[in-house]
């Protein structure tokens, strides 16, 4: 149950764009068209889940044990910065189009405060389930790193689609570009802020 109600939350209540507003710069500069904020999604999501493995680990077993966790934002800031390196290598390798299509959106991601937020959320947070406050073990951490991306992709997806229906559409002049953009996503932090009575 626990699992569940993390899934949820991460992704509908307490979602890393429109309610924590974290991770904006490559949501409002990536979601011109639907394929590019497919692939954005899908790195993304991935650099979330690694990195928050991977900071929860070296929190773990290396800053706290040695009283070093007035280290963890330098730390995770390095461990991001060396994963996106390694999923930028990857994906000049494996797909050439999409390392192309995401230009130079894919380095913002080592700066992407969504990608260091949720690394930080999970070591220090207490999350209450049933009015227990606890911090999250690894196999809890990952799935709301997980579900948090998840949360990321959706949000962006939607968002993808609907800039694509505005392009088509006479929006007036003024309006045109980031002001109806800015103007769509505050109607879709509304439409997600339904589901905060769900959790």
């Amino acid at each position: 149950m626990e699992i569940l109600i993390i899934i949820i939350s991460a992704i509908f209540v307490n979602n890393i764009l429109l309610a924590q507003f974290l991770g904006i710069c490559p949501f409002l500069g990536v979601s011109n068209k639907l394929s590019t904020a497919v692939g954005m999604s899908g790195a993304v999501c991935f650099v979330i889940t690694l990195a928050t493995v991977v900071t929860f680990l070296v929190n773990q077993y290396l800053l706290v044990p040695f009283g070093l966790e007035f280290l963890q934002t330098i730390a995770f800031i390095l461990v991001i910065a060396a994963l996106v390196q390694m999923v930028e290598i990857v994906l000049k390798k494996i797909s050439p189009s999409l390392y192309q299509a995401l230009g130079i959106f894919l380095p913002l991601i080592t700066t992407n405060c969504a990608v260091l937020g949720v690394a930080i959320t999970v070591v220090t947070k207490q999350f209450s389930f049933g009015g227990e406050p606890h911090m999250l073990n690894l196999g809890e951490a990952t799935v709301y790193a997980l579900a948090t991306s998840v949360g990321y992709g959706l949000a962006m997806i939607l968002f993808a689609g609907l800039r694509e229906h505005l392009a088509l559409n006479d929006v007036p002049k003024s309006f045109k570009g980031l002001p109806i953009a800015l103007i769509t996503v505050s109607i879709m932090a509304m439409a997600f802020l339904g589901f905060s009575g769900i959790v």
